[in-house]
């Protein structure tokens, strides 16, 4: 089994439709994992038939028994979040986790209990399996989130005898992105003709080549911009990194949005004609 992740490097380049897309081309032979997990979108296009749900804990919340708090004060007055009311009540939003307000209870009034920041699902899709999550509003810890959906969608992809795992990766170079990139055979980074374009290109190349990852390229909307695309593609040339397609910019992907389906599956114009080639040149470079 080969894992891909597909990148970026920032957010709105067109990644999630074009994984969409590689959904339908695959033709069943694949897992998808929907590792952006702050804003979890590749359901909208699958039409997932939930299977299992499970709750994510990764973090915890100090909890004050009153009935054993002497209510000195000491943690009102070293709690730096100020987390803690005159009433010795947690506020959860405020409170950081932390733990120290537990350490240095004189009483031991205070407990540190887990707190559920997320749930992820595995669902069926007219195109396979997908596993995908939904991080909680202000909640942290999505590194480990989409560890754990890596993981699930590792396991499923194994039992079920696939020959890839599909990850939709998170945009920049954070810890959710080297999360996703983990322990993946290859990476393709979309990316779109702006004056940022190869910036945030090399950025996210650079994680890529930190972890010892091939990556290859995929211009999005390259006609919008031609000599943005021409810099991308000398850049490209230079450092030998494959140049997986260009994808022009059309309408019918907004349509194809809009019914929530893969540009593939909506319409069989040059748009689908490029995303074809990006996959087939991206299964090439990997095998």
């Amino acid at each position: 089994m080969k894992k891909i992740t597909v990148i970026s490097g920032k957010g709105g380049t067109g990644k999630t439709s074009l994984v969409g897309s590689f959904a339908a081309l695959a033709s069943r032979n694949t897992v998808f994992v929907d590792a952006d997990v702050d804003a979890a979108n590749l359901s909208l296009i699958m039409h997932p038939r939930l299977l299992e749900e499970h709750e994510f804990t990764a973090s915890q919340t100090a909890f004050i028994d009153l009935s054993e708090c002497t209510q000195c004060g000491l943690c009102r007055d070293l709690c730096r979040f100020e987390a803690i009311s005159e009433e010795y009540i947690v506020d959860p939003v405020a409170c950081e986790g932390c733990g120290f307000c537990s350490y240095t209870c004189p009483v031991e009034a205070i407990k540190m209990e887990d707190r559920v920041s997320g749930k992820w699902f595995v669902s069926e899709t007219p195109f396979g399996t997908l596993v995908h999550a939904r991080l909680g509003i202000a909640e942290e810890n999505s590194g480990k989130l989409v560890t754990a959906v890596r993981n699930r969608g590792a396991e499923l992809a194994e039992a079920g005898g696939k020959d890839y795992l599909l990850i939709d990766g998170p945009p920049g170079i954070g810890c959710p992105v080297i999360a996703s990139l983990s322990g993946v055979d290859a990476a393709l980074i979309v990316t779109e003709p702006t004056v940022s374009g190869i910036h945030d290109l090399e950025r996210v190349l650079s994680v890529c080549h930190h972890f010892g990852i091939t990556a290859s390229v995929c211009i999005n909307r390259y006609d919008l911009d031609e000599e943005q695309t021409q810099a991308i593609d000398s850049f490209c040339r230079k450092e030998k990194i494959n140049l997986a397609g260009k994808i022009p910019f059309d309408r019918i992907v907004v349509e194809a949005m809009v019914k929530g389906m893969p540009v593939v599956e909506y319409s069989d114009g040059p748009v689908s004609q490029s995303v074809r080639s990006v996959w087939e040149s991206l299964i090439d470079e990997l095998n």
